[in-house]
């Protein structure tokens, strides 16, 4: 007997199901469809690459097709190159150093701050060789422990401090990092030391070039120490040796691929660090070891000999143990490059002094701080309440929400497979450590899918969302963020202005917090200038981790 009602429900269900599986048809990617692409795009990878691929291009294609419900004016441009203009003409301001005693225990002097043993240094009190033995000492003690360094170099680390000394005792000071050491990235190249990249594939790489920050810290009279674990192509924590620990938590990864320059520093093994951030590589592995951490407006310190992962979004920046520091090797490592257009001269206007915060105009991201009731959102609070006792009005501003985000990841991304080309042509990306669906290599090959034109469509929209961040910042001396949620660091990064990661205390798991300070362009030494009064109000920078002290 004929049931309507049966009938109306069983033709609804078929509907459903219909309908799920024609969305599946339209949406999802097949192995099969993949096959096809590779043989369009001249490249080829196994049956196990394939399986990992194909989430990575469905989030692609998904992205897409957000992207095509936005408008665009036809008179934006894409993004192809930062070419930020500085029309500021005023001098560097002179960094004072700060008188201090020599600490009775080696480890209490490897914990100085820069500005500190820069004083040490200059006045004859320390020298730059007792120096470089006490770090090269906790580098050779520590390290197994953290994982944090590719290369040593002691042998020109040792020769380069008794040069300094030699010039210090002859009067020949050449600036605050005379005799300081450091450790570098291992993105950056020296002639006589491999440059790995933190890659196997790497591993034995020689790249005949000195980066030119190397030879911009060589002239100012640093001392270089070493050089630092990179997550495999700059990406995380873990490289060809393994992972780069935490100081505070060596169960935990470092984070982040600066991980050995925020791990090394945080330990007391180097004076200072160099690292570099595309998409977070600084601020979050500072936060993470609970170091300062200074990503500089984009185009300010030169990139020339520097592993790329994204032309238009790389960018070079000192991590240290307070936001001075940063100021003082920031200092050094500013400014032209005859090898690159794209790097522009600055001023450091930095004020450690006469700072008012009645004369900043502060902004803070206020629906981020609301909507943090975790133990960091805790401790970001109060930092925004130790601001406004030192006098700052907090001013609530938001960043814009209006934009196709998922798809711009795929800037990065495409850049990045057009740098490795070669390894992904050559097949030598089933060398790298991680080999999973979030890993490096899975990320290079499903680089050969993106389009073009989705490439250069997520760069118009990226021009129009730096247009709009900039008027927004541009309103404001100092904007306050937390240091994660929301998208801060992803939009920040792809307009390229300046952000500093600060520690503000620890979480129930006794992890350092951070909270981070974003600027104008150019701009850095207003961000470092309120973060020194900052930390000279609290003292969580100067916390050292148990283990390593």
């Amino acid at each position: 007997m004929f049931n309507k009602k049966k009938f109306i429900l069983l033709f609804f269900f078929i509907s459903i199901l219909f309908g799920y599986k024609e969305s599946i048809k339209k949406f999802l990617i097949t192995k099969k469809d993949i096959l096809g692409a590779q043989n369009v795009f001249g490249v080829s990878f196994s049956n196990e690459d394939l399986d990992t691929l194909r989430p990575y291009l469905e989030r692609n294609l998904k992205g897409y097709k957000k992207m095509r419900e936005y408008d665009l004016n036809i008179n934006i441009e894409p993004i192809t190159k930062f070419n930020i203009k500085n029309q500021n003409t005023l001098q560097d301001s002179r960094i004072d150093l700060e008188k201090t005693d020599l600490p009775k225990k080696d480890k209490d002097i490897a914990y100085l701050p820069v500005y500190k043993l820069a004083y040490l240094i200059k006045n004859q009190i320390l020298t730059s060789e007792r120096l470089t033995k006490i770090y090269l000492s906790r580098l050779k003690k520590y390290n197994n422990s953290l994982n944090a360094v590719v290369t040593l170099t002691d042998d020109l680390a040792l020769k380069q401090a008794k040069k300094a000394d030699e010039e210090i005792k002859r009067g020949e000071y050449r600036g605050a990092l005379h005799g300081i050491p450091y450790g570098v990235k291992d993105l950056a190249s020296h002639p006589d030391y491999p440059t790995t990249w933190g890659a196997a594939p790497y591993k034995d790489q020689y790249i005949k070039s000195k980066a030119v920050i190397i030879k911009k810290l060589e002239n100012a009279g640093a001392v270089l120490l070493g050089k630092l674990s990179s997550g495999a192509l700059a990406r995380g924590d873990v490289w060809f040796g393994g992972k780069t620990k935490n100081p505070w938590d060596i169960n935990s990864g470092s984070s982040g691929s600066s991980a050995g320059s925020a791990s090394a520093t945080a330990a007391g093994l180097v004076g200072f660090s160099i690292g570099t951030e595309t998409l977070g590589s600084i601020v979050s592995p500072s936060t993470r070891c609970g170091v300062t951490g200074l990503r500089p407006t984009y185009g300010i310190v030169s990139k020339t000999g520097i592993m790329s992962l994204s032309w238009t979004m790389d960018k070079v920046g000192p991590i240290c143990r307070s936001s001075k520091g940063c100021a003082i090797v920031l200092n050094k490592i500013k400014g032209k490059d005859e090898n690159d257009p794209f790097v522009e001269s600055s001023a450091l206007i930095f004020d450690d002094q006469t700072l008012n915060l009645n004369e900043y105009k502060i902004g803070y991201l206020k629906s981020l701080f609301d909507n943090d009731s975790s133990e960091n959102g805790i401790n970001n609070k109060k930092s925004l309440n130790l601001i406004q006792k030192l006098g700052g009005n907090l001013i609530p501003v938001e960043l814009p929400v209006d934009y196709p985000f998922e798809v711009f990841d795929i800037i990065l991304r495409a850049e990045a497979g057009a740098f490795f080309d070669k390894l992904i042509l050559e097949k030598k990306d089933s060398i790298l450590t991680q080999q999973n669906q979030r890993s490096r290599a899975n990320s290079l090959r499903q680089s050969r899918f993106i389009p073009a034109v989705e490439y250069i469509q997520a760069n118009r929209f990226r021009t129009k969302l730096t247009q709009e961040v900039d008027s927004i910042l541009s309103s404001f001396d100092i904007i306050i963020s937390p240091t994660f949620g929301g998208r801060q660091m992803l939009i920040t990064n792809l307009t390229g202005h300046p952000a500093l990661s600060i520690p503000n205390g620890f979480n129930e798991k006794n992890s350092p917090t951070s909270i981070t300070l974003l600027g104008n362009y150019f701009e850095e030494g207003k961000i470092l200038s309120f973060a020194h009064l900052i930390q000279k109000e609290s003292n969580f920078h100067t916390k050292k981790p148990p283990r390593f002290y």
